[in-house]
């Protein structure tokens, strides 16, 4: 357990959280299943908007369907999208799958490109789906923002919270780069077994209370 504060700047909060929260994951796995960089750009691009279990229940069957871009490419966006659809966002997320999958073949030789610029041109990948495949398929230190993370920096006092981008650079800066892949899985694990959206209000679970002692009105964050 990390000594007591007290952590008054922004730096001071976030050695506490770093050191913290790798004492709790010290190697947090990536929550959604997959075996190589296609099938994680797949998964993390259902995630838009689907919470990682029902993400993990669906993948199986999709992936038995196709599991590589050329598989995936000799299907139709209706035999996607009929496993796809429980993910929400349907029919948009069947063709995006669809046409990345053509677009690696046509442009990347089949493979998930290994640069933010050009994973970002695929259809439905956008910045923090190209951060998950950076930091979690090719070890490149990035920090993707989800719902979580974006909540509990503003209640750690961390970031305004203005934009996940503010967000996403506060962090940035806060914590070292070769931290990064670590933390913003630790960070997410965090928020969804103690500092939820429901059960902790910036008053309740451990770090809150550890860094704000004397906060007593729940902390409203942005969206």
């Amino acid at each position: 357990m990390s000594l007591p504060g007290p952590y008054p700047t922004r730096q001071a909060r976030a050695d506490y959280v770093d050191r913290r929260l790798l004492e709790l994951y010290p190697e947090p796995g990536i929550p959604l299943h997959h075996r190589d960089a296609y099938t994680l750009l797949v998964a993390v691009l259902l995630s838009a908007q689907c919470t990682d279990k029902r993400v993990n229940e669906i993948t199986p069957r999709l992936f038995a369907l196709a599991d590589s871009p050329a598989a995936m490419a000799r299907r139709t966006v209706e035999e996607i999208d009929a496993i796809v659809r429980p993910c929400g966002l349907a029919p948009r997320k069947a063709q995006a799958i669809h046409g990345l999958s053509l677009l690696l073949l046509e442009k990347h030789g089949g493979q998930v490109p290994r640069t933010f610029a050009e994973l970002e041109e695929l259809p439905g990948v956008g910045h923090k789906t190209a951060s998950v495949v950076m930091a979690q398929a090719f070890g490149v230190p990035a920090f993707p923002v989800d719902t979580h993370i974006h909540r509990l920096a503003q209640r750690w006092k961390l970031t305004n919270g203005r934009s996940v981008e503010q967000t996403e650079l506060d962090l940035k800066k806060l914590f070292p780069r070769e931290h990064w892949n670590r933390l913003h899985l630790g960070i997410i694990y965090y928020g969804r077994e103690h500092c939820t959206a429901w059960g902790c209000d910036g008053t309740v679970c451990e770090i809150c209370r550890t860094l704000h002692p004397k906060r007593k009105k729940p902390v409203v964050t942005r969206k």
